[in-house]
């Protein structure tokens, strides 16, 4: 069974994919900005949206006495660690299987998929953890 504070979460994910797309688009494609340097502040523009929407409305840790330093660098090392498995994973399956490369979606899938869970997990048992 799905827990609810799962599909929160992803609703949060999904919500900071919005975010991250359209900072990406409107740096690299409206106003020119290279589109690396563009990632990186969509990414970290993501990023910050769904870690305020996350302590909030999934881990409740929106509490005075908080160390939000503290908790933002590990939600950014989650964040990022997942990102790297979710680009790793997908790598591993289009080199591993080269017909998926005819249809990315699907590696992309299950990459996000892995990614997903372990940004999760981390989230709830390390950097939300009672």
């Amino acid at each position: 069974m799905i827990s609810a504070t799962f599909v929160r979460f992803g609703v949060i994910g999904a919500i900071g994919f919005l975010v991250d797309a359209t900072v990406l688009t409107v740096l690299s494609a409206a106003l020119g900005v290279d589109v690396f340097l563009s990632r990186f502040f969509s990414f970290s523009a993501a990023v910050t949206i769904t870690w305020l929407l996350n302590r909030k409305h999934v881990f409740g840790s929106d509490r005075t006495g908080t160390d939000k330093a503290l908790e933002y660098g590990q939600y950014l090392t989650v964040q990022i660690i997942g990102a790297l498995i979710n680009l790793g994973l997908f790598a591993l399956l289009v080199i591993r299987f080269p017909a998926l490369r005819e249809i990315p979606v699907v590696p992309l899938a299950l990459a996000a998929s892995v990614a997903l869970v372990f940004n999760y997990l981390s989230a709830r048992y390390w950097v939300y953890r009672e």
